[in-house]
């Protein structure tokens, strides 16, 4: 008799597991609802292809276990419509009716492995691990190929895939977008007077700090090269894209050794348009839109570079779509009578003493 709770995951996972349980036999069903209790990750069950696919809507399943020979929907029909939609949850198919479907028909279909009923759960358990160790890998080298190697943020080129993705939905949803880029001033001279292993720590000091300073699964902090670095601020007001910055450098002027470095931000918020349609419809609409925003929060930047460092330089624009309940050119971060002070055709300049 098969020991269900004897089983261990395989050590070392980054990537929560899912599953959904697929058969119309109750018998099958409730042995499968026994042997994955003991696993430890959330798994759902149906009992035919259409109510796998509506289930799917609800929760992300990486690994599907179903049958073949189902009504409404049957197994084949309902391996094609997940890998239209979802092509990385894998699927192992148990089934009975291994006369009916090959092996070879199976795998072509999209699926990963196939047990033919009746079936041994160690079979299953070790066809199962194996997926996972599969899916394990698979996610560490997304992991690896996504992050910088020095300070574990993600790189320049996830920076440059994520951007134009939140750009995109920025547009269709009609949510406020803003962009932080920042540059650690004096960087070099600690290269050349103290040595580049001092300076990586520097960076990756400054790379905790964003990470401290940004709010969690929400705010996207970026290492594009050297002492260069970016944050992309979705869902946010303009004060609340503000603070986040001015926390950044407040954070940073308390940092321990970092010698006789400064940090410059430039911040601005994706510009509106007009008709979205003109630029969801048009070749490289995205990307053209996407090169202008990283343009303009550049401007910012070396704005505040020139003027000295050490200081936010917050891009305003009368056609900020990020300017919910905040009048343009309103100096967000500062006190009011500093605020009536400031230009409103003009960036507006933060410096550190705020």
């Amino acid at each position: 008799m098969h020991d269900f709770c004897a089983w261990q995951a395989p050590q070392g996972i980054i990537e929560p597991q899912q599953l959904l349980v697929v058969d119309d036999d109750p018998g099958i069903l409730s042995l499968l609802t026994d042997f994955f209790a003991c696993y430890g990750y959330p798994f759902r069950i149906a009992q035919n292809g259409i109510e796998a696919l509506n289930l799917l809507k609800q929760f992300d399943a990486t690994i599907i276990i179903t049958d073949l020979l189902m009504p409404n929907m049957d197994g084949m029909e309902l391996i094609r419509e997940v890998k239209k939609t979802a092509p990385d949850i894998d699927i192992i198919v148990v089934t009975g009716f291994a006369k009916q479907y090959r092996y070879t028909d199976v795998i072509k279909a999209g699926a990963t492995d196939f047990i033919q009923k009746p079936f041994n759960l160690d079979e299953l358990e070790a066809k199962l691990n194996r997926v996972i160790r599969e899916r394990q890998w698979r996610a560490q080298l997304r992991h690896m190929t996504a992050r910088d190697a020095l300070t574990n943020l993600f790189n320049r080129r996830y920076f440059d895939i994520k951007l134009c993705t939140e750009v995109e939905r920025a547009i269709r949803q009609h949510y406020p977008l803003y962009l932080c880029m920042l540059d650690l001033d004096r960087f070099k001279a600690v290269n050349d007077t103290y040595g580049h292993q001092t300076g990586d720590e520097l960076l990756k000091e400054f790379a905790k700090l964003l990470e401290k300073t940004t709010r969690r699964n929400v705010d996207v902090p970026c290492r594009l090269g050297g002492d260069e670095f970016a944050v992309i601020i979705p869902y946010a007001t303009r004060n609340q894209a503000v603070a986040v910055a001015e926390r950044i450098l407040s954070h940073f002027k308390k940092m321990k050794n970092r010698y006789d470095t400064l940090v410059s931000i430039g911040l601005v918020a994706l510009k509106s348009v007009e008709d979205p349609l003109d630029i969801l419809g048009s070749e490289n609409g995205i990307e053209r839109l996407t090169d202008e925003f990283i343009k303009a929060a550049d401007s910012a930047l070396y704005a505040a570079k020139r003027s000295g460092g050490s200081r936010i330089v917050v891009s305003d624009a009368s056609n900020d779509i990020a300017e919910t309940g905040v009048q343009s050119g309103e100096t967000a971060g500062l006190m009011p009578q500093e605020a009536d002070e400031q230009s409103s055709s003009s960036p507006v300049s933060i410096p550190d003493s705020v």
